[in-house]
């Protein structure tokens, strides 16, 4: 099998160390140059702030329509439902990445990977 565009043709491949339980192959440095590529998805952790992220997203749409349609009650709700979901699913995602940067001794502002 040929390497990937980030992966070196020297040593191993990445896939020798699978099932190894003494090697944490988070973030995998032999197929990338990037330390937190995939970290969203990777870090289960994150989900339910990326969840709520996208249910504000979605019932700001909601909020809209309540209050295009002249529902006043139904607008409201759906106004401090949708804050309610954006910030406490952003905090979560930014509380979430804080806590795998101060894993490495990183601080959240540190350029490194993206």
């Amino acid at each position: 099998m040929l390497p990937g565009p980030n992966e070196t043709t020297s040593g191993h491949g990445g896939a020798e160390h699978h099932g190894r339980p003494d090697e944490d192959n988070f973030p995998d440095y032999t197929r990338t140059s990037r330390s937190h590529v995939g970290e969203s998805i990777e870090d289960t952790r994150n989900w339910p702030g990326i969840i709520l992220v996208g249910l504000g997203l979605v019932g700001l749409g909601l909020t809209l329509t309540a209050a295009g349609y002249g529902f006043e009650g139904w607008a409201l709700i759906g106004g401090i439902t949708t804050v309610v979901c954006l910030v406490v699913g952003f905090a979560w995602v930014i509380l979430e990445h804080r806590r795998v940067k101060n894993k490495e001794g990183r601080g959240l502002s540190d350029p490194a990977g993206h």
